[in-house]
């Protein structure tokens, strides 16, 4: 029987869906009856390869775009009554430019953004989760721009891109914490 809820993942560079916050947020949207659909990406560069490179960047989110078209051109997201976009540093900008471009209305559960994230998300479509040792985006813009946008923000201290800190011991204590709160979306 097919589900009237989906979930759809999109990834980030180097941040698959076989990771722990993908892995997770994926399983638990099937536990709730989720369709889930993973979004691929065939990049050619590295992640960290383009971190100060404005055009890069932009390349980069602009053939995710395209490779999401591609991937999710079949769905009807009329067939739903509920859909969850599940994303990860530059999944959650092609996400919530996916969102705005074909009015789904998803909901978002957005792990680690990218500043290009918030020029596309609506307001209080969601949840943010970020790392206060994050590179790619500072503490401030996302607090700000949470309040702006009316998103609730779950921040983990001393954590990077990953949500993971130089400590294993204190990340695994943590995910319990970061899964309870993404099981809250659904």
């Amino acid at each position: 029987m097919k589900s009237d809820k989906l979930a759809v993942v999109f990834p980030g560079m180097g941040y698959h869906s076989d990771k722990p916050l993908l892995y997770y947020a994926k399983k638990l949207a099937r536990a709730h009856g989720y369709e889930v659909i993973e979004i691929s990406y065939d990049f050619q560069i590295r992640a960290k390869d383009i971190m100060n490179d404005k055009e890069a960047k932009m390349e980069a989110f602009q053939h995710a775009v395209i490779e999401t078209r591609k991937q999710l051109s079949k769905v009807n997201y009329e067939d739903y009554n509920d859909v969850v976009f599940i994303g990860k540093s530059i999944g959650t900008a092609v996400a919530a430019y996916f969102d705005k471009e074909n009015g789904i209305n998803a909901r978002h559960i957005v792990f680690t953004p990218v500043p290009e994230t918030f020029n596309h998300l609506r307001d209080n479509c969601g949840i943010v989760f970020h790392g206060t040792a994050d590179p790619w985006c500072g503490t401030e813009l996302v607090e700000s721009k949470c309040k702006e946008f009316q998103l609730e923000l779950f921040k983990v201290a001393d954590a990077n891109h990953s949500l993971e800190t130089d400590d294993p011991i204190i990340d695994c204590r943590r995910l319990p914490e970061i899964v309870d709160k993404v099981n809250e979306m659904f």
